[in-house]
């Protein structure tokens, strides 16, 4: 309840202006980033993943993480502020973000009311305090132009507190639209935030439409005097290298005896189901088909999911339960031979490539 665009306009203006990139911080939230991603993939714009939090006891300050292991960390850190609140709320303080810190980068933001520098002192012991429970993290401190008459001096005031506090200062949007005909709307959108209407929302909100996206030409002009604001900016885009491509399925790791990988034990129940399907021997033919579906698996990293199914067809059995493996999963030597299912793959004549196959770039499905 405080942006008028959603993420995919943001980048599709982005495009437009030919911005270098662009981030999309959502309040102690990465609701909006998949689908902003989608659209910047779709038009070729480098996408920043990133939220903003507000903390009970500091400032707020946007998180951009550089890699995935960084994503990673910014993750739990939301999961466990909005765990500990009421549906729709998140609570964080600065040492829980202290303490996922590692590989993010971290833009401080002024408070939005009135000029930072009148409570100077104040402010710069926050920065300080940040700065020493956040170690080497690379901190920046965002100046935003809000036309408000004292920009300049606020902006050279911040500049300096930056330097004291050994920060760099960085040039931001504070972007709440897309484009200033979307002013009308955040209005409203704040009197539903406030609980109020508009006639009767004065100060609560935004005193001007200048909260749009602007080109590179307006914010060199905005930040003239200030470029290593703007340089600062890029800065940050080249190093924020992690881009939600990388997310993909991660199978929870599976116990094995020890000394074993997943593969090995799966191989390992594979020949010894075999020894046992085939008590006179084992057929050439067999040994071929288990060999290959191995090698496959081992390719695909699928044996945690073979492994946990035969634990839940063994478990079941042992019990007397009623378990069988069905559908494709009859194609599979492996699955016959470590108890999943009971057809006999090479007296079927059946594909294995319909159950797994390198091309289909999907796990398996085994129905049991």
């Amino acid at each position: 309840l405080r942006g008028a665009s959603h993420g995919e306009e943001l980048v599709a203006q982005a495009k437009a202006m030919e911005l270098s990139a662009i981030a999309v911080t959502d309040r102690n939230t990465l609701a909006g980033v998949v689908r902003a991603h989608v659209a910047a993939k779709e038009l070729g714009v480098p996408f920043i993943v990133g939220a903003r939090l507000d903390l009970r006891d500091s400032l707020s300050l946007l998180c951009l993480p550089r890699d995935r292991a960084a994503y990673g960390r910014l993750s739990r850190l939301l999961s466990l502020g909005q765990m500990r609140a009421p549906k729709g709320e998140c609570e964080l303080w600065l040492a829980d973000v202290a303490a996922h810190a590692e590989g993010q980068i971290f833009i401080m933001l002024p408070p939005e009311a009135g000029n930072c520098c009148d409570g100077r002192e104040a402010f710069e012991a926050n920065l300080r305090r940040i700065r020493s429970m956040f170690g080497g993290a690379d901190l920046y401190l965002a100046a935003t132009h809000f036309y408000r008459g004292d920009d300049r001096a606020r902006i050279a005031c911040l500049a300096e507190l930056a330097r004291r506090s050994g920060m760099r200062l960085v040039a931001t949007g504070d972007v709440l639209y897309h484009g200033r005909h979307r002013k009308p709307l955040q209005d409203v959108i704040s009197c539903i935030r406030e609980g109020t209407r508009i006639a009767e929302a004065g100060f609560l909100l935004e005193a001007n439409g200048e909260r749009q996206l602007k080109s590179p030409q307006q914010m060199v002009r905005l930040f003239a005097g200030f470029e290593d604001a703007l340089a600062a900016s890029l800065e940050i885009a080249r190093a924020c290298r992690f881009s939600l491509e990388e997310l993909v399925y991660e199978y929870p790791d599976e116990p094995v005896p020890p000394g074993r990988s997943a593969q090995s034990h799966l191989e390992d129940l594979a020949w010894e189901g075999a020894a046992w399907r085939y008590p006179a021997g084992v057929p050439d033919m067999v040994r071929k088909m288990l060999a290959r579906e191995l090698e496959i698996i081992a390719e695909l990293n699928y044996a945690p999911y073979f492994l946990t199914v035969h634990d839940i067809v063994s478990f079941a059995r042992a019990r007397g339960i009623l378990a069988q493996g069905r559908g494709s999963a009859a194609n599979s030597a492996v699955c016959y031979c470590i108890g999943i299912t009971a057809v006999n793959p090479a007296e079927a004549d059946l594909l294995f490539e319909r159950f797994v196959s390198p091309e289909r770039k999907e796990p398996p499905d085994i129905d049991v």
